[in-house]
């Protein structure tokens, strides 16, 4: 009698040959007979008919693997995943069981794991953290994957008093979990991971703060700690230069500094306080917003900052948004409330009278400021606020429209965005979610309206599958900044709910009535969030155009004095921002405070300049100009600043 014949199975890499194996078969083993010995040593997991996995998973079907490399994007999230698990055995091999583990995943540029524990992490702390890390992946421990039945892993973590993760199972309501084990140190956790932690070379421990466990203010305070991983040592070195430019270019130590703005407790958290230099640096990208709108057929509005509490109901906030908004105050026996949104206000302009097909595109745009409730932990300094102004407009169009009106709105976008010094971007496409208002029919024509526009100003983008609002697709722009950092702050929405609520209508060429589309639009995000991202843009060295002091004259001697002030005022007259300084001090200790407020051009005015009605042009790198009359300075600074604005 003949031996049974083995179970074979159909493996193949992504466009390669099948191959026929034995089953079961690891990942590994299947791959060791698909790669070259170049891929082998790069690959460190897989994805298995769209699943990612382990290289020791078990095949058992017939199965499409699809290599995952070192150094990709796929690959540096599961090394910062493994590290943060090598990171939480080396805090219990140092510390014992007196620390409780939480949850520790990868993030964006690194990983982190919630620790409770009486006594805070000191800087030392994190030196015997990362040796003892270092001892883990020296070792080559290897990550071993296990299943077990819910109860019997809520009675495995219950008898090392590991109470969170017994939380998260029964949370869970699972037959079975995952729990992966590297050493004496085991996890709950789904993977997938490294093969061994040998890969874990290149860390480095960052910073530790406090953590509420499942972000709830009525739960523990946990210890995070931070933490950054590469496969390669000069990608780690480069990443902590960039992190040593970033605390330079922080937008609130600089605006501290340079005395842009300023917030303070016992006015309120979130609120921001403008001084004259900030006002000033935010009164000018208003203008130029302001005139850039004009110039692209767009109207000014401005509206309230409360409304009656009804109004809210009727556009859906208060059953979509309500957590964000401030609680109603009482006026004359009537609800009201601070504004989340310009949105219904743009709406009572639009119904002041009927509307006709002619009309349109009606185009109103407004620096708006709203209200919405941050919690306190989130609040970072121009970035998240509680009150800000959105560089808000609508447009209402008819659906032939729509295509157009996107197009029209890209490219001013764009503009902008250049003329600010942002050219670098990554834009996404966000499609229909699972919970949404509106006819298919609208929501298939909206978003061929942003995939065309997209396509016609032959931009390149990415699809966000079901990531669109619920009353429409959009568009989202991230602007990349002078660190390759990623922000926020372009978004291009159709919606189809508002005008539904609101019974908006026009009327048609057919003479019946019709819903005008509206599209919601906001360039910057909101002046406060683009103006801390200028900051730290530019670390402070503003362009010409939009720095807030353009110039500062320096005497050497109280005799020129006089002078000073009369080129003082000359300047001031023709347009440019100028402050003097004719101190008692000596003039190199004026030069670098100059510098130190990074203001563009010192005038240094001596007896010589005062004699021939010139000013000595100090550029604020060090570089000097040679002297000029007052007039050719203004001149000089007009023209720089219109070319910097694209005049």
């Amino acid at each position: 009698m003949e031996p049974p014949k083995a179970m074979e199975i159909v493996v193949t890499l992504q466009d390669g040959e099948p191959i026929n194996v034995p089953a079961p078969i690891t990942v590994r083993e299947a791959l060791d007979r698909l790669q070259s010995n170049k891929q082998k040593k790069r690959t460190i997991a897989a994805r298995a008919n769209g699943q990612v996995v382990d290289l020791s998973r078990l095949l058992e079907i017939d199965t499409t693997l699809e290599p995952i490399l070192i150094d990709t994007e796929d690959g540096l999230d599961i090394l910062r995943h493994s590290a943060a698990h090598v990171m939480a055995q080396a805090v219990r091999d140092v510390f014992g069981t007196e620390v409780k583990v939480a949850i520790g995943p990868a993030i964006e540029n690194g990983f982190y794991y919630d620790f409770l524990r009486d006594t805070p992490f000191s800087p030392e702390d994190f030196e015997r953290i990362e040796q003892r890390m270092q001892e883990i992946a020296d070792a080559s421990q290897p990550f071993i994957r296990t299943e077990l039945a819910s109860d019997e892993a809520i009675a495995l973590f219950e008898r090392q008093d590991e109470k969170y993760k017994v939380e998260l199972i029964r949370d869970l309501e699972a037959e079975t979990v995952s729990l992966y084990r590297i050493g004496e140190f085991t996890d709950l956790c789904r993977g997938p991971h490294l093969p061994d932690t040998s890969f874990v070379k290149v860390f480095k421990l960052l910073r530790v703060a406090g953590a509420y466990w499942r972000g709830d203010e009525k739960n523990d305070v946990l210890q995070r700690i931070y933490g950054t991983a590469f496969f390669d040592p000069k990608a780690l070195a480069k990443y902590l230069h960039d992190l040593e430019e970033a605390k330079k270019r922080d937008h609130r130590k600089l605006g501290r500094e340079l005395e842009l703005f300023t917030t303070q407790d016992h006015i309120g958290p979130g609120l921001i306080l403008w001084q004259p230099k900030g006002a000033q640096l935010r009164r000018l990208i208003e203008d130029y917003w302001k005139d850039e709108h004009y110039r692209h057929d767009y109207e000014l509005l401005y509206t309230p900052h409360i409304a009656r509490q009804d109004l809210w109901k009727t556009s859906g906030h208060l059953d979509f948004y309500s957590e964000n908004m401030y609680s109603p105050m009482d006026i004359d026996e009537i609800k009201y409330q601070l504004k989340p949104m310009n949105c219904p206000f743009h709406i009572g302009v639009y119904g002041t009278r009927k509307r006709s097909y002619r009309e349109f595109p009606l185009r109103w745009c407004e620096l708006g400021t709203v209200y919405r409730y941050e919690r306190a932990g989130a609040l970072h300094g121009l970035l998240r606020v509680r009150g800000f102004t959105q560089d808000d407009a609508h447009i209402f169009c008819r659906p032939d429209q729509l295509e157009e009106e996107i197009f029209n709105i890209l490219n001013l976008n764009l503009h902008i965005l250049q003329t600010f010094g942002f050219s670098d971007y990554d834009i996404y496409l966000s499609t229909r979610p699972e919970k949404y208002v509106g006819s298919d029919e609208n929501w298939q024509r909206a978003t061929e309206a942003l995939k065309l526009a997209l396509e016609k100003k032959g931009l390149a983008f990415m699809i966000d599958p079901g990531e669109g609002v619920f009353y429409g697709p959009k568009i989202d722009i991230k602007i990349k900044d002078v660190l390759g950092r990623s922000w926020q702050c372009s978004t291009i929405q159709v919606d189809f709910n508002l005008p539904e609520r609101f019974e908006m209508t026009y009327t048609g060429a057919d003479n019946a009535e019709h819903q005008p589309i509206m599209i919601h639009r906001a360039l910057m995000g909101s002046l406060e969030r683009f103006i801390g991202i200028l900051i730290e843009h530019y670390a402070g060295v503003f362009p010409l155009w939009f720095a807030p002091v353009q110039a500062r004259i320096l005497n050497i001697t109280d005799d020129q004095a006089a002078y000073c002030q009369q080129v003082y005022e000359q300047l001031r007259q023709a347009g440019v921002r100028i402050e003097k300084d004719v101190r008692n001090e000596k003039l190199n200790y004026k030069i670098r405070e100059a510098q130190l407020a990074k203001i563009p051009y010192m005038l240094i005015v001596g007896d010589k300049e005062k004699e021939s009605g010139t000013v000595t042009v100090r550029l604020r790198d060090g570089k000097n100009l040679p002297p000029v009359s007052v007039e050719e300075f203004a001149r000089k600074v007009d023209e720089e600043c219109r070319a910097g604005r694209g005049i």
